[in-house]
């Protein structure tokens, strides 16, 4: 089962390094670059053991408090064409968080069972 953990953590390492070079073309590239940057830092450091489960949950605290706060107020979907663009982008951004914070519990809830397993 570690070796499973393990390669789910190399898959979101990747996938969170994409989704931060593909954000040169967003309205604020940086702060998002900076936010999927450090998803694949953690996820990285969960792949080579340097990491506490403390820093994932944090992480997906902060990420859970930011979808809150950037969930549109009226949801109009993901795809452009269904709705105002504004509320669309905030949309998929939120959703973003939210990936981030659900892969970081993961990690975070299998860093800390595996210390309790060791004891």
């Amino acid at each position: 089962m570690k070796h499973f953990f393990k390669v789910l953590g190399g898959v979101f390492t990747i996938l969170f390094l994409i989704s931060a070079v593909l954000q040169y073309n967003d309205p604020d590239p940086f702060l998002w670059m900076f936010i999927y940057g450090i998803a694949a830092c953690v996820a990285l450091g969960f792949v080579l053991d340097k990491v506490s489960y403390k820093v994932p949950a944090f992480v997906g605290l902060l990420a859970v408090i930011g979808f809150f706060f950037l969930f549109p107020e009226k949801f109009e979907g993901f795809t452009i064409g269904e709705g105002d663009i504004k509320n669309i982008e905030e949309a998929r951004e939120s959703f973003g968080l939210l990936i981030i914070a659900f892969v970081m519990f993961v990690f975070s809830f299998r860093l800390r069972l595996g210390k309790k397993s060791e004891i």
